[in-house]
């Protein structure tokens, strides 16, 4: 029996991107996306999330692409405009399942930016916890950030229900026990509850 279901923040209730930033740095999308693919990548960013400062990250960039000095900058001054907003429905989706079963998250996050998400968006104070990799030293897919969130919240992950944008880190869920849903769209996330009869959405 689902007793808790647990919500990735990124790419399935907030709406982040670089682009929304770098296409006004960029005259063309190709030098944009060369940049956003060997430069501020998402492997690099990805160090962030797993706990690295931004400080050291962008330093370690500079030395390497140094003509690319002001661009790198622009991550992090600019990083709060990246985050355009609310995904639409998922975030009323997540409000209806708080009627009926614990809620938490489990987010590949920098531990420097994730106040600046809490401080701006209300829906993440109803969390019944949640678990920040960039405070943990641990990224998904690696089956240890789930560990820390079951066993900070004494949760089976057998009466869990795990949904997340990236099939990588809901295939490591489901080896670990959870059901899961790979999230595309609000309107497929509906759809995926009534199937696995989650209350609510019968």
């Amino acid at each position: 029996m689902i007793k808790a279901v647990i919500f990735d923040i990124g790419g399935v209730l907030l709406d982040w991107n670089p682009r929304y930033v770098y296409r006004d740095i960029f005259s063309q999308s190709d030098q944009m996306e060369w940049f956003l693919e060997n430069v501020c990548s998402t492997d690099w960013n990805l160090q962030q999330d797993k706990g690295r400062s931004f400080d050291e990250g962008m330093y370690k960039l500079k030395k390497q692409y140094p003509q690319f000095e002001n661009e790198i900058d622009v991550f992090w001054k600019r990083w709060p405009e990246m985050l355009k907003g609310e995904i639409n429905g998922t975030v009323a989706i997540l409000q209806e399942l708080k009627k009926h079963y614990e809620v938490y998250a489990l987010t590949n996050w920098s531990s420097e930016t994730f106040p600046l998400v809490k401080n701006r968006f209300d829906f993440i104070a109803g969390f019944d916890g949640i678990v920040v990799s960039g405070e943990e030293g641990f990224i998904k897919p690696d089956e240890k950030l789930y560990k820390i969130l079951l066993q900070k919240y004494n949760l089976l992950a057998t009466e869990c229900i795990f949904i997340d944008d990236n099939i990588e880190n809901v295939k490591a869920s489901v080896k670990l026990g959870f059901a899961a849903i790979h999230f595309t769209n609000s309107i497929a996330l509906k759809l995926e509850l009534q199937k696995v009869r989650i209350q609510g959405f019968v």
